[in-house]
């Protein structure tokens, strides 16, 4: 993709969909049900890279529990805003699951044939539970049947950007959620 400097940078930024600080509160009450949830046991969080990392520190730092935490990198979106409909683990967890309660950290939840796939490939290993968290889901955007646990948030048909989410591997470090503007006028 490729960014010229600042002004076209900022261009492609249409409008700030989720600030900071609802993301904020919103992390702080995903900790408190995950604390819940597993009352003292210890927990597994697997981050989907790249997009849901700083997802996964922020909710990491925020967990009482004792955790560990895992990675892995499905992609199905390989270039532009357009999902390529094929998912792909291109690096998979070095944990064995089987003997943890497995919460998957996601940043967003589109089609939802990344979470189908990492969900039953999981699942296959035979996890004490498994649980998904997305920051974002796209129910409108589903080809498969595949609901995520707790959404913090659910945002319309529009491509999305920051807080770790991208577009040509920029806006990753934006602190709040914004709508990617194409044209960029």
């Amino acid at each position: 993709m490729g960014i010229s400097g600042i002004d076209e940078y900022n261009r492609k930024i249409k409008r700030i969909l989720i600030t900071k600080e609802e993301i904020d509160e919103a992390l702080d009450k995903a900790a408190s049900q995950i604390n819940a949830l597993y009352d003292g046991r210890p927990v597994l969080l697997v981050s989907i890279l790249k997009g849901a990392f700083v997802f996964m520190a922020d909710i990491c730092r925020r967990v009482t529990v004792p955790c560990e935490i895992g990675f892995m990198c499905a992609k199905s979106y390989y270039s532009g805003t357009v999902s390529a409909g094929a998912v792909k683990i291109t690096m998979d967890l070095e944990q064995d699951v089987s003997c943890y309660h497995v919460v998957i950290i996601e940043d967003i939840v589109d089609t939802g044939r990344t979470l189908s796939d990492v969900v039953k490939l999981l699942k296959g290993r035979s996890p004490a539970s498994l649980t998904v968290i997305t920051l974002l889901d796209k129910p409108s955007r589903r080809v498969v049947d595949f609901t995520p646990d707790t959404a913090l948030f659910t945002i319309p048909d529009c491509f999305v950007i920051g807080y770790g989410l991208d577009c040509g591997e920029y806006y990753r470090n934006l602190p709040y959620i914004a709508e990617y503007n194409e044209e960029g006028n």
